[in-house]
Formats: C-alpha cells, structure tokens, sequence
C-alpha cells in the first residue's frame, strides 16, 4: 500500500477514544507514506482508553476540530470509543466535517461507536454499514442497512464509507481505508 501525497484527519474528543482504534490505524496509515493528522475538540492532550475504561496512551493532537479544513484531507478517519463518539456526535464542528466528506465525495471511515456521528450528520441514509453491534438499532432507525461484517465499504451517493465493528477487526478495517485511498 503507497500512500505517500495522502493526507488523513482523525477526528476525536479529548477524553474516551479507543486508544487501539486511533493508533493502529494512524501508524499503519503512516507507515504506507500518509499524513495523519488528529483533530481534537481541544487542543491538550488526548488520553484514550482501552475497553472504554483502563486509561491508555496519550496523544497530542495536531490541531482542534474547528481549525481542521476538511478541504485539506483525502479520508476522514473517526475511531470509536463509547464515550468519545457520544461527545463527538454533540461538537457541530465535528459533524459538519463528516458533512463536507460526504458532500463532496470523499471517504470517511469509522469504526465501533464512531458511526454515531453520521446519524447526526445525515448521512446513513441509503448505506450498508457495520459498527458496534449495540448501534445496529440507531443505524437502521437512521436509514442503513447494517450488517454484521469485519469491514464494509460502500459507495453508493457518491462518496465512500468505510465502517468495522471492533478492535478485533482493525487488520480488515485498515486495508479497506488503504484501498479507497490508493
């Protein structure tokens, strides 16, 4: 996978990501010769956390959600993390950049409790799509056919959605954000 001129924006709040869910997938992401830049509701630290209760490492973000030009990137990355995608899903900064993704055709990616935030932005309408399984319910409610799948890609309406269910399944997840960014 060379995704070297690729540029990626995660998105998350400052407390309650997946720690796994945010790193793996940066690393990866940068290993292949992408940009990963994280995005933060505010600008200190990040402490993500490890099964949604065991504090985990500590990220400095690079910049804020709203300084974050969503123009600038080519896939929005959104980890999940039951506490940062319910807060997530509340910062308007934060649901109008998966907003300018969708609208203007270029794949966001999310995983577990992440896809929360695309209810909010409208935009599960029409979608097959995966997450967590607790979110089956919310996601069909909001017009998505959800699956029980590693990874899904769809990309129907134009633009490219990439949702998985889990840690377990970051190996699946993370070679389908490589696909719609080669």
């Amino acid at each position: 996978m060379d995704l070297q001129d690729k540029r990626v924006l995660a998105i998350v709040t400052n407390y309650g990501v997946e720690q796994d869910e945010l790193l793996v997938p940066a690393k990866k992401l940068r290993e292949a010769g992408a940009t990963v830049d994280v995005a933060a509701v505010e600008s200190e630290d990040v402490q993500t956390l490890v099964g949604d209760k065991d504090p985990g490492e500590k990220v400095e973000p690079t910049l804020t959600v709203g300084e974050a030009d969503g123009s600038a990137y080519d896939l929005l990355l959104i980890p999940g993390g039951t506490l940062n995608a319910d807060a997530l899903r509340q910062d308007n900064d934060a649901v109008a950049l998966v907003s300018t993704f969708a609208s203007s055709g270029r794949p966001v990616a999310a995983i577990c409790h992440g896809p929360w935030i695309l209810i909010e932005a409208g935009v599960v309408e029409g979608k097959t799509l995966t997450s967590y399984p607790s979110l089956r319910s919310d996601l069909r409610n909001a017009g998505g056919q959800w699956i029980d799948q590693a990874a899904v890609s769809d990309d129907t309406g134009g633009w490219t959605l990439i949702t998985s269910r889990t840690p377990d399944d970051l190996g699946d997840f993370v070679e389908a954000i490589g696909k719609a960014l080669a």
